[in-house]
């Protein structure tokens, strides 16, 4: 099978739902996300994203243009202070439950999936930041934690 890495884009943060969600795009050359896709992810996420609870408002988003017809939309919430919440849809992919192969045509998904080997690397980054500027200091950091991102890069190795 082969592996190739994909192009990481970093958006401004925006306001779902009362949470400050940062926003991470991914796709690749041959696959670039078109504004349709980014369109209907975003209101995709608008339906799925998590209420606030008294941990701090936060959390963030991955916008992935997948390979042939797949494009997927993850909102990942912090909750309970210390957890991840999950909530995600995905167009395009008739074998994960899409009704149909295009790319603007949202489904939630239902699957216990946490993200691919490209998604994980934004959480791996976050999770680390999350400890930084929320559990490890006296008082909790939300700006900090906000202005705390991956990088922009390819990612995938």
């Amino acid at each position: 099978m082969p592996f190739d890495d994909k192009r990481l884009t970093i958006l401004e943060p925006i306001t779902i739902r009362g949470r400050t969600m940062k926003r991470y795009h991914m796709d690749q050359a041959e696959q670039p996300l078109t504004s349709g896709v980014i369109d209907a992810a975003y209101r995709a996420i608008e339906a799925l994203a998590s209420q606030v609870d008294d941990t701090p408002a936060a959390g963030w988003i991955v916008v992935h243009r997948g390979t042939g017809t797949g494009a997927y939309a993850l909102a990942y919430t912090w909750v309970w202070d210390n957890v991840i919440e999950l909530h995600s849809a995905a167009a395009g992919q008739p074998v994960i439950g899409c009704t149909d192969t295009d790319p603007t045509n949202f489904v939630e998904l239902t699957k216990p999936w946490i993200g691919c080997v490209w998604e994980l690397a934004v959480l791996e980054h976050e999770r680390a930041a999350w400890v930084r500027h929320i559990l490890e200091p006296d008082s909790p950091n939300l700006d900090g934690y906000i202005d705390d991102h991956l990088a922009v890069a390819m990612v995938g190795r």
